[in-house]
């Protein structure tokens, strides 16, 4: 009897069912359509092997049985490939309603094919001496053709909608149905070859290797779920409707930090133990020590919350002498974020502003600051967009020099136009882009626009010696940021002296050593500093000393106390004093009247910057002013 490779079949699907069932899974829709793929496939083999039985004992069962036995394996050839096509529809309709609507008009088309195989006649071949024995006849034929007109409508839904189909699950069914379409023709050319039943197992293989493997799902360390997972089963949610509540433990605090190795080790697997036996909530292993748990039950969330910190507060360890502080972030209701990526940007965005939003380990996300998020990630998408389309300007504000009573260098300042073309300042995009990491590429190219601009007109026959460009923090911490601005420079072709770079006292605090570095390298390549925002809070005339500059520049607001504050004046006099006995230059910033012009004339700033003389400008509008302040300077 010809049933060892149907055999074989059956066992691969047993080991497959071993490890399947053996792992903890998340009850995806996607895992469902798996499992109902595997039991028919697995029932569909079964029967394979029956009707095998069946025929060969033909002389000995009843005639009607034997060709139901056959008819109900060529039933299930149908329902195979039936539910391949409800399992990359999955993916497709991930609505309830639209899955169960295409679940009932396949349906119809598969009851009419089962009705029609039942239906139709059906005749056996055996040759006992050759060991070989099928079936065949309209019956056979009409499930060739069902199950074909499936597979073809399945490969139309894989070209059609693979832009809602992951690739990855593209490639494994690709692969199921081509293994099973292969042994369908060879069985069908070749009738004694009865290869269907064992091709079927081995595109079940592949699914469960290359997707439905529930170990995928796992972190190794823990045993919790993993990132993967967790954007997968909040997918879901979010797709199909089903709100949630969420709850972020971020162990990546002072307390857990100072622990061994070991201790740490064991608090995570005790705590992971601990959080995994809870009912009613599903617990996933973020990135580092972040632990993120999810409430399909949003009303319970909240007292599953406090018996959480509560136990937390007991401690860990055998004597429970291990204590951890751990923030927390609770999200009551999912939606707060629009799907699975802004919910982890929302959990990031608290988690890396915490002390400004609670004073307190734990923060409950309110309306307020979900809101604010989005009018931040809104802004990010804004600086995409600007980066992309080239909507971002470089507009220039005039240097005055005190000595020689005219415009000497002016500094460079950013602007972004939105979609409608108007300006959006530079308070709204700057911190968000300095958070996120932008801040290098917005850099990059206003230098670059810089240099452009200076390649193009002759700054030096208005009188301007330098343009100032501005570095951000993060810039500072850039370890290429010298070899970028030479090459550009180099691109451009123009005279390093032309350029005067100034950094933040905030930026050479935290990134002193490569900072150092790179202006090195930059001021041996003729590029000369300035530190910026002198009197923003860390003003420290050590560190004047300590960095190579040429320039100090008071911020506006030590400009404005200056005439406020009495005691500021003192400070400020002795300040301009012991920071031009070092032979360092001063800019004044934010002079807007001319009183105010007068009495930093007098102080003895050695420039002056403000809207006293002009506020930033375009290009064209900037070299108009020039030509205007040079005529009027001669005339005099």
């Amino acid at each position: 009897m010809p049933i060892q490779v149907q055999c074989c079949g059956l066992f691969l699907m047993l080991i497959l069912m071993y490890f399947y069932k053996s792992q903890k899974i998340i009850k995806l829709n996607t895992e469902r359509a798996f499992w109902r793929s595997f039991v028919m496939t697995f029932v569909c083999i079964g029967f394979d092997i029956l009707s095998c039985v069946a025929i060969s004992c033909r002389d000995a069962l009843p005639d009607l049985l034997v060709k139901f036995v056959s008819k109900t394996y060529l039933a299930t050839l149908v329902g195979v490939s039936f539910f391949a096509l409800l399992y990359i529809c999955t993916d497709i309709y991930t609505k309830k309603t639209a899955y169960k609507k295409i679940m009932i008009q396949y349906g119809i088309f598969v009851a009419a094919a089962v009705i029609l195989i039942y239906a139709l006649p059906i005749y056996f071949y055996e040759n006992k001496s050759e060991g070989v024995l099928y079936s065949y006849g309209p019956s056979d034929y009409a499930t060739y053709i069902f199950a074909l007109a499936t597979l073809i409508i399945v490969a139309v839904r894989l070209f059609r909608e693979k832009s809602k189909i992951s690739s990855s699950r593209q490639v494994a069914v690709k692969i199921w149905l081509g293994v099973w379409v292969a042994a369908a023709i060879v069985q069908f050319i070749f009738p004694k070859l009865l290869l269907v039943g064992f091709a079927s197992a081995v595109g079940m293989l592949v699914l469960y290797l290359v997707l439905e493997n529930p170990g995928n799902n796992i972190d190794r360390q823990t045993g919790l779920f993993n990132h993967g997972a967790f954007l997968q089963y909040t997918k879901q949610l979010y797709d199909t409707g089903t709100p949630f509540a969420a709850l972020a433990i971020v162990l990546e605090h002072n307390s857990f930090k100072t622990m061994r190795t070991d201790v740490e080790r064991d608090v995570i697997a005790e705590a992971s133990s601990y959080l995994s036996g809870l009912p009613d909530v599903l617990v996933f292993k973020n990135t580092g020590t972040e632990i993120l748990l999810i409430f399909p039950e949003t009303e319970i969330s909240e007292s599953a919350v406090r018996a959480i910190r509560e136990r937390f507060d007991l401690g860990w360890g055998k004597s429970g002498g291990v204590m951890v502080e751990p923030y927390w972030i609770y999200v009551p209701d999912s939606g707060l974020a629009d799907n699975s990526e802004d919910l982890l940007y929302l959990i990031r965005y608290v988690k890396q502003n915490s002390k400004e939003f609670s004073e307190d380990q734990f923060i409950e996300v309110s309306d307020e600051l979900a809101a604010r998020l989005r009018k931040e990630k809104e802004v990010e998408q804004l600086i995409v967009d600007a980066l992309k389309n080239d909507w971002l300007e470089v507009w220039y504000q005039p240097i005055y020099s005190t000595k020689k009573c005219r415009f000497t260098s002016a500094e460079a300042l950013v602007r972004i136009r939105n979609r409608d073309g108007a300006l959006v300042p530079p308070g709204i995009f700057i911190e968000t882009a300095e958070r996120n990491g932008m801040i290098l590429q917005i850099g990059e190219a206003v230098f670059r626009k810089v240099c452009c601009f200076l390649s193009q007109n002759d700054v030096k026959q208005y009188g301007i010696k330098y343009i100032e460009v501005n570095l951000s923090v993060v810039q500072c911490a850039y370890g290429k940021l010298a070899d970028d601005y030479i090459s550009i420079i180099e691109e451009y072709g123009i005279s390093p002296d032309l350029i005067n770079l100034e950094i933040t006292e905030s930026a050479s605090m935290n990134a002193k050593k490569t900072l150092l570095e790179n202006m090195k390298q930059l001021m041996d390549y003729g590029v000369k500093f300035s530190l910026d925002d002198f009197g923003t809070g860390q003003s420290n005339l050590d560190y004047i000393a300590d960095m190579p500059v040429n320039i100090v520049k008071f911020d506006k607001g030590m400009t404005n106390a200056y005439f406020e504050n009495g005691k500021t004046k003192y400070i400020m006099n002795a300040a301009t004093n012991m920071i031009q006995g070092m032979n360092l230059k001063i800019v004044s910033e934010g002079i807007e009247t001319e009183e105010q012009f007068k009495t930093m004339h007098e102080l003895g700033i050695n420039y002056i910057q403000g809207y006293y003389f002009s506020k930033p400008l375009p290009e064209k509008e900037f070299l108009e002013f020039l030509l205007k302040a040079k005529e009027e300077t001669e005339k005099v």
